[in-house]
């Protein structure tokens, strides 16, 4: 039997090619199947966006005079609604799971020693292991974070309501998500970063995400040193640039990125961080032992996890399978997708436009906030070296380039291509541009 702990994206891909190739397997999951992508990352995300954009896109309306009234939200109903779609979905991933032929154990502490499995204590006979245990929301040490009032997304669906005034901790694109989302909810937002705000993106994409978030008071280079309060937050003291400051708000949201759940595996190689250390093929230094997902440290992205998880069970299956981590899409979702891929940074020669107008669109010319797209190439072969997407179905777009870029299409067969009408794709026109330059060789 393989056993599999942890019924995330990773862990259940992992279990479910194993059933599908003929494996006995167990999956143990001591939560609810889906893992933190289901129950309190992407999904929620999904949710709380989904209603963050509609307000924002019926409060342009009204501003443009055509529709008359903007509404509010009904975040107790939101929270409620949300929770049970996603208990709909987890029942759909506990069917399909089983109907591939792996067996579920619910409710159990898986623990690894070198290559024995422990559940709740009891050794089970394995002859192949893989963890998948996944992440948790990083904790800065601060005095004070453990305040009533401090939430993290694990813990947002104990938010009694909207805070008319809330710290956001963090930097990178959950900080950035969330920050849109409770802006929108009309919440005063202070989005306080170590750092500059979303400092690995492309600077073009940072500024366009800093007018999505013209709202929200950024405060960057500046760190929260402790929270007052028992029952509820009283004050907030912060350090930056100009010196010591405090705030008042009624919520402070934990968004400063994820720590590898690694504290139950034993006897396996791990960075001080916690990563579980794993070669290409998902294995780690223990013979018949595999890690896959977050708890590597690998980007904490679904589809990455999803692939680490069928990796690891192809090698286990005798399929020698390695890892590729070249050309990644990425999104970050604001009022429109943030997408990228970066192949290549020695690129030379690259064309970007506004985006076209389009669904999603349309309502933004006037303002000039249709988005955005930026393509670069070699000049010499016509490869692509990266994409920048901003826009309604970015990152769509964004999954489909990846995957051709990966296979080898290049600008130049872009010649020929042919677009639905009417989309808000940039790429598309940049692609057919630049196909047009390669042909004349009149890159400089």
């Amino acid at each position: 039997m393989i056993v599999v702990l942890g019924g995330g994206p990773a862990g259940r891909t992992a279990a479910i090619a194993l059933a599908l190739g003929g494996r006995e397997v167990m999956l143990v999951e001591k939560g609810g199947i889906g893992g933190q992508c289901l129950h309190t990352g992407c999904m929620m995300v999904c949710a709380l966006n989904d209603a963050a954009r509609t307000l924002a896109a019926t409060r342009h309306l009204h501003d443009l005079g055509i529709v008359d009234t903007v509404p509010s939200i009904q975040f107790s109903r939101l929270l409620a609604s949300m929770k049970a779609i996603q208990e709909k979905i987890e029942g759909i991933l506990d069917t399909e799971t089983r109907a591939a032929g792996v067996t579920i154990v619910y409710g159990k502490e898986g623990r690894l020693d070198g290559s024995s499995v422990f559940l709740d204590g009891e050794r089970v006979p394995a002859e192949a292991v893989i963890a998948a245990t996944g992440s948790y929301p990083n904790i800065p040490d601060v005095p004070g974070i453990t305040c009533q009032g401090v939430y993290t997304p694990h813990t947002l669906k104990g938010m009694p309501e909207i805070p008319n005034e809330m710290i956001i901790i963090g930097g990178g694109i959950m900080a950035a998500e969330f920050s849109y989302i409770f802006q929108e909810f009309g919440t005063t937002v202070h989005l306080v970063s170590r750092s500059p705000v979303l400092k690995h993106l492309d600077p073009k994409l940072i500024a366009l995400a800093k007018k999505e978030l013209a709202r929200t008071h950024l405060h960057e280079h500046t760190s929260v040193t402790s929270i007052e309060g028992e029952d509820s937050i009283e004050t907030v003291h912060l350090t930056g640039p100009g010196g010591n400051f405090t705030l008042t708000p009624d919520a402070v949201f934990i968004a400063a990125g994820l720590v590898p759940r690694s504290g139950q595996l034993s006897g396996i190689e791990k960075r001080k961080n916690g990563e579980v250390v794993v070669d290409r093929h998902m294995q780690t230094n223990v013979k018949g032992v595999y890690a896959c997902g977050d708890v590597t440290g690998s980007p904490c992205l679904t589809p990455v996890a999803r692939r680490e998880g069928f990796v690891a069970a192809e090698n286990i299956l005798g399929r020698e399978t390695v890892m590729e981590y070249t050309g990644i899409p990425q999104s970050m979702s604001l009022f429109y997708d943030y997408a990228f891929i970066d192949a290549d940074t020695s690129c030379s020669a690259s064309a970007s436009i506004p985006g076209p107008a389009g669904p999603g669109t349309f309502w933004s010319v006037p303002s000039g906030m249709t988005g955005y797209a930026r393509v670069s190439v070699d000049p010499e072969s016509g490869c692509i070296c990266g994409i920048d997407a901003v826009g309604p179905a970015a990152g769509i777009i964004a999954s489909y380039q990846a995957f051709l870029m990966r296979e080898g299409i290049g600008a130049r067969e872009y010649d020929q291509f042919l677009e639905v009408h009417p989309m808000t794709d940039g790429i598309y026109p940049l692609m057919k541009y630049l196909a047009g330059r390669l042909k004349q060789d009149t890159f400089p």
